[in-house]
């Protein structure tokens, strides 16, 4: 679900005092968006919030996630990203989020 030895490489690239703000800021825009998809998601923006989800989830470690926006991203290119898909994403989202404020001591 996490790659942690992602999470160490970022914590040594920002430096460990600076991670916890990283990962904070991660977190708040991620949930921005998710929060959006979960209330009414714009099919015209779909594929751009997943590769943009994609890419957060892969600068921070959240590997099953960004395997599932690859996939979503995917299917949103040909307008066959359905609700159902979405809602796994999000439980996706959910579940790493709280393995990695646990793991990393972080207040959600």
């Amino acid at each position: 679900m996490i790659d942690w030895d992602r999470v160490n490489e970022l914590r040594e690239e920002v430096g460990a005092e600076d991670f916890l703000e990283v990962a904070e800021l991660f977190l708040e825009e991620v949930d921005e968006l998710i929060r959006r998809l979960a209330a009414n998601p714009d099919p015209a923006e779909l594929e751009e919030n997943m590769h943009f989800l994609k890419g957060s989830a892969l600068n921070l470690g959240f590997a099953q996630m960004a395997q599932a926006c690859q996939q979503g991203e995917r299917a949103a290119a040909v307008g066959q990203l359905d609700a159902r898909g979405l809602n796994e994403l999000l439980a996706i989202y959910e579940q790493s989020k709280s393995t990695f404020a646990a793991q990393e001591n972080i207040k959600l």
